[in-house]
């Protein structure tokens, strides 16, 4: 009986330190990539501004080319919406819809919701800016970890996670862009 009673307390311990330690670390989580390519921004951007143009470029299609993919809502206008579903475990099933687009200011938001292999969501980004004689291109998300799983934060390597996915999107980009 001594030997449970000091487990349940040392599991205790263990879940206490836990909670403060998290409580300690922040839910907001970002994550970006950038590339410079050699196309003038106008250009860059006629291959951001709409979320079908997005998929074409779009490294997540490589996991299951047979998804199914249902398109509603005025193309590059708020409200457009994608919504996917694979049997493929890896690409899952979820909607992402645009939310705001500044041709002005060259980006585009949208927000991601993502029901299978788990349920969350993010905050998505595109912008392009010029850079030199050429444009630079920036995509990236936004998100929340709720306390207390904020603790794994101290364990994520977003770059080791989605670093590939991201590269090869924009490589996808660039070489759709510098296309004469």
């Amino acid at each position: 009986m001594k030997i449970f009673k000091r487990v349940l307390l040392f599991l205790a311990a263990m879940l206490v330190i836990w909670l403060i330690i998290a409580a300690f670390i922040s839910g907001d989580f970002k994550y970006e990539k950038s590339i410079s390519i050699n196309a003038p921004v106008k250009k860059v951007w006629q291959n951001t501004n709409t979320l079908k143009l997005m998929d074409q470029w779009s490294p997540w299609n490589d996991l299951d080319p047979k998804m199914k993919k249902d398109w509603t809502g005025t193309t590059g206008k708020p409200g457009e919406k994608m919504c996917w579903d694979s049997k493929v475990d890896a690409a899952g099933k979820g909607c992402q819809e645009v939310k705001k687009v500044d041709d002005s200011g060259k980006r585009i938001d949208t927000a991601i919701k993502f029901l299978t292999p788990y349920e969350s969501e993010a905050n998505a980004f595109v912008t392009v800016v010029p850079e030199g004689n050429g444009s630079k291109a920036t995509w990236g998300f936004t998100s929340q970890i709720p306390y207390p799983f904020t603790i794994m934060k101290l364990f994520m390597n977003m770059e080791d996670s989605i670093g590939k996915d991201y590269q090869k999107g924009l490589s996808r980009l660039k070489e759709m862009s510098e296309k004469p």
